[in-house]
């Protein structure tokens, strides 16, 4: 499992969670999200942005990211959480140093939208979690 986190837990990691569990093999792979301080809702306008593609964000919740969801993945790919995020013995890590679309205007919103969708196709390309995800059409 790839658990991604950030800090509210209701933009960066939600967009990337919804794109891997979209665009990989269920089979290899899925992934969560969690924020380390999360909030109330994912941002409205992570919601349209991600609308405009076919993704409904409208039931997500975000969830804290506490030391046991931490050490159910086997991957961790941090957005921003810094310090604050779990350390876990053995835990492969990544940082994604992304924008966070909080306030931002929508155009800035699918910009980020869509570079969060392209790091999520490497990912899956890089550890062979999609038999044709390259291959699968933008949702």
């Amino acid at each position: 499992m790839v658990l991604f986190a950030c800090v509210h837990n209701a933009g960066r990691s939600q967009m990337a969670a919804a794109w891997f569990n979209a665009l990989a093999s269920g089979d290899k792979a899925n992934a969560l999200s969690a924020g380390t301080a999360p909030g109330a809702r994912v941002h409205p306008e992570v919601q349209t942005a991600m609308a405009e593609c076919g993704i409904d964000l409208s039931g997500a919740e975000p969830q804290f990211l506490g030391d046991a969801l931490a050490q159910s993945a086997d991957l961790l790919i941090t957005m921003g959480c810094g310090e604050a995020c779990p350390v876990v013995p053995g835990l492969r890590r990544e940082d994604w140093p992304l924008e966070d679309p909080k306030g931002k205007s929508i155009e800035r919103v699918r910009e980020i939208r869509d570079e969060v969708r392209s790091r999520v196709m490497q990912l899956i390309a890089r550890e062979a979690w999609g038999e044709s995800a390259a291959a699968k059409p933008a949702p």
